[in-house]
């Protein structure tokens, strides 16, 4: 195998009902998202086909639906859930996700990062 390449996704906005404070289930809000993964692209270097490369439109998707779809009370299972999503392409070495709740705390941005590895 090649050197690895990464794919970000930077900024993802997605809303959901996700916390273990009262309420946080009750009314969505808004949880911003990085998304990178790992993956050796040199066939997409080489053949410039989306099909030989990771969706990245359609991992904004993915990400959407899971946020919007799942109710939990933890980022960290979210964070998994995703990324369990994302690792069901082979292809991905190695992934790493952020999740941060940029309205809950007044002056602070709670965040978590996960990390998974093939």
């Amino acid at each position: 195998m090649s050197a690895l390449d990464t794919i970000e996704l930077r900024g993802i906005r997605a809303w959901g009902h996700h916390g273990a404070d009262p309420g946080e289930q009750t009314v969505a809000q808004p949880l911003d998202i990085d998304l990178a993964f790992e993956l050796d692209l040199a066939a997409a270097r080489g053949s410039d086909d989306l099909a030989d490369t990771v969706n990245y439109a359609q991992v904004h998707a993915d990400v959407v639906r899971i946020v919007a779809g799942g109710r939990f009370a933890l980022l960290e299972r979210l964070g998994d859930a995703i990324l369990e999503a994302l690792m069901a392409d082979p292809r991905i070495v190695r992934a790493r996700i952020a999740i941060a709740k940029p309205g809950l705390l007044a002056g602070a941005t709670p965040a978590v990062a996960l990390q998974r590895e093939r």
